[in-house]
Protein backbone atom coordinates (compact mmCIF):
# COMPACT_ATOMS: atom_id res chain seq x y z
CA UNK A 1 0.00 0.00 0.00
CA UNK A 2 1.41 3.35 -1.09
CA UNK A 3 0.29 5.35 1.94
CA UNK A 4 1.99 8.53 0.73
CA UNK A 5 0.05 8.48 -2.55
CA UNK A 6 -3.24 7.80 -0.79
CA UNK A 7 -2.59 10.62 1.65
CA UNK A 8 -1.64 13.03 -1.17
CA UNK A 9 -4.90 12.45 -3.10
CA UNK A 10 -6.91 12.51 0.13
CA UNK A 11 -5.32 15.79 1.21
CA UNK A 12 -6.01 17.45 -2.15
CA UNK A 13 -9.69 16.46 -1.98
CA UNK A 14 -10.04 17.69 1.59
CA UNK A 15 -8.33 20.98 0.67
CA UNK A 16 -10.96 21.52 -2.01
CA UNK A 17 -13.61 21.45 0.73
CA UNK A 18 -11.85 24.23 2.62
CA UNK A 19 -11.73 26.36 -0.52
CA UNK A 20 -15.47 25.91 -1.08
CA UNK A 21 -16.62 25.73 2.54
CA UNK A 22 -19.77 27.78 1.84
CA UNK A 23 -20.96 25.30 -0.79
CA UNK A 24 -19.54 22.16 0.81
CA UNK A 25 -20.48 22.63 4.47
CA UNK A 26 -22.52 25.71 5.29
CA UNK A 27 -25.06 25.34 2.45
CA UNK A 28 -26.21 21.76 3.28
CA UNK A 29 -26.37 22.60 7.00
CA UNK A 30 -28.58 25.64 6.35
CA UNK A 31 -30.78 23.68 3.93
CA UNK A 32 -31.27 20.87 6.42
CA UNK A 33 -32.01 23.34 9.21
CA UNK A 34 -34.72 24.90 7.02
CA UNK A 35 -36.19 21.44 6.39
CA UNK A 36 -36.19 20.86 10.12
CA UNK A 37 -37.86 24.17 10.93
CA UNK A 38 -40.48 23.90 8.17
CA UNK A 39 -41.40 20.24 8.65
CA UNK A 40 -41.12 20.45 12.43
CA UNK A 41 -43.35 23.51 12.63
CA UNK A 42 -45.88 22.71 9.88
CA UNK A 43 -46.34 18.98 10.40
CA UNK A 44 -45.23 18.76 14.03
CA UNK A 45 -48.19 20.90 15.07
CA UNK A 46 -50.51 18.21 13.68
CA UNK A 47 -48.45 15.08 14.46
CA UNK A 48 -47.15 15.40 17.97
CA UNK A 49 -45.64 11.90 18.26
CA UNK A 50 -44.63 8.96 16.07
CA UNK A 51 -44.07 5.66 17.87
CA UNK A 52 -43.76 7.49 21.17
CA UNK A 53 -41.16 9.97 19.86
CA UNK A 54 -41.84 13.66 19.32
CA UNK A 55 -42.14 14.44 15.63
CA UNK A 56 -39.30 16.97 15.77
CA UNK A 57 -36.92 14.33 17.09
CA UNK A 58 -38.36 11.64 14.81
CA UNK A 59 -37.34 13.43 11.61
CA UNK A 60 -33.73 14.08 12.71
CA UNK A 61 -32.36 10.68 11.49
CA UNK A 62 -34.18 11.14 8.18
CA UNK A 63 -32.77 14.62 7.67
CA UNK A 64 -29.25 13.45 8.45
CA UNK A 65 -29.63 10.50 6.10
CA UNK A 66 -31.01 12.75 3.33
CA UNK A 67 -27.97 15.01 3.58
CA UNK A 68 -25.56 12.11 3.98
CA UNK A 69 -26.73 10.38 0.79
CA UNK A 70 -26.73 13.49 -1.38
CA UNK A 71 -23.41 14.82 -0.07
CA UNK A 72 -21.63 11.45 -0.32
CA UNK A 73 -22.69 11.06 -3.94
CA UNK A 74 -21.95 14.69 -4.83
CA UNK A 75 -18.49 14.77 -3.21
CA UNK A 76 -17.32 11.47 -4.70
CA UNK A 77 -18.78 11.98 -8.18
CA UNK A 78 -17.34 15.46 -8.62
CA UNK A 79 -14.02 14.39 -7.09
CA UNK A 80 -13.34 11.77 -9.78
CA UNK A 81 -15.20 13.52 -12.63
CA UNK A 82 -13.18 16.74 -12.47
CA UNK A 83 -9.86 14.99 -13.30
CA UNK A 84 -11.65 13.40 -16.28
CA UNK A 85 -12.99 16.79 -17.33
CA UNK A 86 -9.60 18.55 -17.28
CA UNK A 87 -7.64 15.52 -18.51
CA UNK A 88 -5.49 14.93 -15.44
CA UNK A 89 -7.05 11.48 -14.97
CA UNK A 90 -4.44 10.05 -17.37
CA UNK A 91 -1.62 11.31 -15.16
CA UNK A 92 -3.28 9.60 -12.22
CA UNK A 93 -3.74 6.32 -14.11
CA UNK A 94 -0.11 6.33 -15.30
CA UNK A 95 1.29 7.10 -11.85
CA UNK A 96 2.66 4.27 -9.66
CA UNK A 97 -0.60 4.13 -7.75
CA UNK A 98 -2.88 1.10 -7.71
CA UNK A 99 -6.57 1.29 -8.48
CA UNK A 100 -7.33 0.30 -4.90
CA UNK A 101 -5.32 3.23 -3.58
CA UNK A 102 -7.13 5.64 -5.92
CA UNK A 103 -10.53 4.40 -4.73
CA UNK A 104 -9.52 4.51 -1.05
CA UNK A 105 -8.29 8.11 -1.39
CA UNK A 106 -11.27 9.53 -3.29
CA UNK A 107 -13.95 7.56 -1.47
CA UNK A 108 -12.27 8.14 1.89
CA UNK A 109 -12.21 11.91 1.34
CA UNK A 110 -15.84 12.00 0.19
CA UNK A 111 -16.98 9.87 3.13
CA UNK A 112 -15.00 11.99 5.61
CA UNK A 113 -16.65 15.19 4.38
CA UNK A 114 -20.12 13.63 4.45
CA UNK A 115 -19.68 12.22 7.95
CA UNK A 116 -18.45 15.60 9.17
CA UNK A 117 -21.52 17.34 7.73
CA UNK A 118 -23.79 14.67 9.23
CA UNK A 119 -22.31 15.21 12.69
CA UNK A 120 -22.65 18.99 12.32
CA UNK A 121 -26.32 18.57 11.41
CA UNK A 122 -26.80 16.27 14.41
CA UNK A 123 -25.30 18.93 16.68
CA UNK A 124 -27.51 21.58 15.06
CA UNK A 125 -30.64 19.44 15.50
CA UNK A 126 -29.87 19.01 19.19
CA UNK A 127 -30.38 22.77 19.55
CA UNK A 128 -34.00 22.39 18.38
CA UNK A 129 -35.07 19.14 20.03
CA UNK A 130 -33.91 16.89 22.84
CA UNK A 131 -32.14 13.81 21.50
CA UNK A 132 -31.34 10.68 23.47
CA UNK A 133 -29.39 8.30 21.22
CA UNK A 134 -29.98 4.79 22.56
CA UNK A 135 -27.31 3.05 20.48
CA UNK A 136 -24.51 5.57 19.77
CA UNK A 137 -22.11 2.88 18.54
CA UNK A 138 -24.60 1.63 15.95
CA UNK A 139 -25.50 5.19 15.03
CA UNK A 140 -21.87 5.91 14.14
CA UNK A 141 -21.63 2.54 12.42
CA UNK A 142 -24.61 3.21 10.15
CA UNK A 143 -23.33 6.74 9.53
CA UNK A 144 -19.89 5.54 8.40
CA UNK A 145 -21.21 2.54 6.46
CA UNK A 146 -23.77 4.62 4.57
CA UNK A 147 -21.23 7.35 3.79
CA UNK A 148 -18.73 4.85 2.40
CA UNK A 149 -21.38 2.97 0.40
CA UNK A 150 -22.84 6.03 -1.28
CA UNK A 151 -19.42 7.59 -1.80
CA UNK A 152 -18.60 4.47 -3.81
CA UNK A 153 -21.89 4.91 -5.66
CA UNK A 154 -20.99 8.53 -6.37
CA UNK A 155 -17.55 7.42 -7.57
CA UNK A 156 -19.28 5.16 -10.09
CA UNK A 157 -21.54 8.02 -11.24
CA UNK A 158 -18.51 10.30 -11.65
CA UNK A 159 -16.82 7.79 -13.95
CA UNK A 160 -20.03 7.07 -15.88
CA UNK A 161 -20.96 10.73 -16.44
CA UNK A 162 -19.98 12.41 -19.70
CA UNK A 163 -21.06 15.88 -18.62
CA UNK A 164 -22.16 17.94 -15.65
CA UNK A 165 -25.79 17.27 -16.57
CA UNK A 166 -25.32 13.51 -16.24
CA UNK A 167 -23.40 14.11 -13.02
CA UNK A 168 -26.59 15.52 -11.44
CA UNK A 169 -29.06 13.23 -13.20
CA UNK A 170 -29.15 10.27 -10.81
CA UNK A 171 -28.84 12.26 -7.54
CA UNK A 172 -31.68 14.62 -8.49
CA UNK A 173 -34.05 12.28 -10.32
CA UNK A 174 -33.46 9.02 -8.45
CA UNK A 175 -31.75 9.34 -5.07
CA UNK A 176 -33.54 12.44 -3.73
CA UNK A 177 -37.08 11.20 -4.58
CA UNK A 178 -36.30 7.78 -3.11
CA UNK A 179 -35.07 9.46 0.07
CA UNK A 180 -38.22 11.57 0.44
CA UNK A 181 -40.34 8.45 -0.18
CA UNK A 182 -38.16 6.32 2.09
CA UNK A 183 -39.64 7.33 5.41
CA UNK A 184 -37.37 10.29 6.12
CA UNK A 185 -40.28 12.39 7.41
CA UNK A 186 -42.77 9.69 8.34
CA UNK A 187 -43.05 6.05 9.35
CA UNK A 188 -44.08 3.71 6.55
CA UNK A 189 -46.38 2.05 9.12
CA UNK A 190 -48.57 5.14 8.68
CA UNK A 191 -49.19 4.22 5.03
CA UNK A 192 -52.06 2.03 3.74
CA UNK A 193 -51.18 -1.63 3.31
CA UNK A 194 -50.47 -1.61 -0.42
CA UNK A 195 -48.28 1.50 -0.25
CA UNK A 196 -46.37 0.11 2.69
CA UNK A 197 -45.63 -3.01 0.64
CA UNK A 198 -44.48 -0.89 -2.29
CA UNK A 199 -42.26 1.16 0.04
CA UNK A 200 -40.38 -1.99 1.05
CA UNK A 201 -38.93 -2.10 -2.48
CA UNK A 202 -37.28 1.26 -1.82
CA UNK A 203 -33.72 0.57 -0.57
CA UNK A 204 -33.55 3.93 1.22
CA UNK A 205 -36.27 2.71 3.60
CA UNK A 206 -33.80 0.25 5.10
CA UNK A 207 -31.07 2.88 5.49
CA UNK A 208 -33.38 5.34 7.24
CA UNK A 209 -34.97 2.61 9.36
CA UNK A 210 -31.64 1.24 10.59
CA UNK A 211 -30.35 4.71 11.38
CA UNK A 212 -33.57 5.61 13.20
CA UNK A 213 -33.36 2.38 15.20
CA UNK A 214 -29.95 3.47 16.47
CA UNK A 215 -31.56 6.66 17.78
CA UNK A 216 -34.82 5.42 19.27
CA UNK A 217 -34.56 1.62 19.48
CA UNK A 218 -37.20 0.90 16.84
CA UNK A 219 -37.56 1.23 13.08
CA UNK A 220 -39.89 0.36 10.24
CA UNK A 221 -38.02 -2.89 9.51
CA UNK A 222 -35.75 -5.13 11.58
CA UNK A 223 -32.29 -3.68 12.10
CA UNK A 224 -30.70 -6.92 10.89
CA UNK A 225 -32.45 -6.53 7.54
CA UNK A 226 -31.40 -2.87 7.32
CA UNK A 227 -27.79 -3.80 7.96
CA UNK A 228 -27.92 -6.66 5.46
CA UNK A 229 -29.38 -4.49 2.68
CA UNK A 230 -26.73 -1.81 3.29
CA UNK A 231 -23.90 -4.35 3.19
CA UNK A 232 -25.33 -5.92 0.03
CA UNK A 233 -25.40 -2.55 -1.73
CA UNK A 234 -21.84 -1.88 -0.54
CA UNK A 235 -20.71 -5.21 -2.00
CA UNK A 236 -22.46 -4.38 -5.28
CA UNK A 237 -20.71 -1.00 -5.51
CA UNK A 238 -17.33 -2.60 -4.78
CA UNK A 239 -17.96 -5.14 -7.53
CA UNK A 240 -18.90 -2.43 -10.06
CA UNK A 241 -15.83 -0.33 -9.20
CA UNK A 242 -13.63 -3.41 -9.62
CA UNK A 243 -15.17 -4.08 -13.02
CA UNK A 244 -14.64 -0.44 -14.09
CA UNK A 245 -10.92 -0.53 -13.37
CA UNK A 246 -10.53 -4.02 -14.80
CA UNK A 247 -12.11 -3.05 -18.12
CA UNK A 248 -11.12 0.64 -18.20
CA UNK A 249 -14.75 1.66 -18.72
CA UNK A 250 -14.81 5.38 -19.63
CA UNK A 251 -11.30 5.82 -18.24
CA UNK A 252 -9.18 5.11 -21.30
CA UNK A 253 -11.04 7.36 -23.72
Amino acid sequence: MNHRAVWAIYKVEMARTLRTIMQSVISPVISTSLYFVVFGAAIGSRITEVNGVSYGAFIVPGLIMLTLLTQSISNASFGIYFPKFVGTIFELLSAPVSYLEVVIAYVGAAATKSIGIGLIILATASLFVELDIQHPFWMLGFLVLTAITFSLFGFIIGIWANGFEQLQLIPLLVVTPLTFLGGSFYSIDMLPGIWRTISLFNPVVYLVSGFRWAFFGHGDVAVEISLGITLAFLALCIGVVGWIFRTGYRLRT
